[in-house]
């Protein structure tokens, strides 16, 4: 099957595709603060510039779109019917450079937590996903007297 558009409407199309500010992360940075949870946004020193940096923490959100990012079993990872070895190679490229990227965080020390596209349908699973990847690391030990 062919494009139903020419390649200059569908070159237009595609640029307005955003990979920042998305609906999807709009929906975590808001649950992360409304928890009181503050955060650095696409730090570019770090590998893959990750969505959602929480240095205090050492933890980062990457917020994946299901189509882009291939989530496996979904239903928005569906794959367009033209040009379909360009887009396998695409998907498998992006496959491999978030794993690549999840493994350096890793290796650099940070925790790293993936909420896909799809999850952010749920506010309250997606409230407590980050409240439970991050709430034990903020709790602080109490204060011990130096009275002993």
């Amino acid at each position: 099957m062919t494009d139903t558009v020419d390649s200059a409407k569908r070159s237009e199309i595609m640029s307005r595709i955003r990979s920042r500010d998305t609906k999807p992360e709009m929906v975590v940075r808001r649950a992360a603060h409304r928890l009181g949870f503050r955060f650095r946004l696409h730090r570019r020193d770090l590998p893959g510039s990750p969505d959602l940096v929480f240095p205090r923490h050492r933890a980062v959100i990457m917020v994946h779109g299901c189509f882009w990012h291939r989530h496996p079993g979904c239903r928005l990872a569906s794959t367009p019917k033209s040009r379909r070895s360009y887009w396998k190679a695409k998907f498998r490229g992006n496959v491999v450079r978030d794993r690549r990227s999840e493994s350096a965080l890793v290796e650099l020390g940070w925790r790293v937590l993936v909420i896909w596209e799809c999850e952010t349908k749920d506010k309250a699973e997606v409230a407590e996903r980050i409240r439970e990847f991050l709430a034990p690391l903020s709790a602080t030990p109490p204060e011990t007297s130096g009275d002993g």
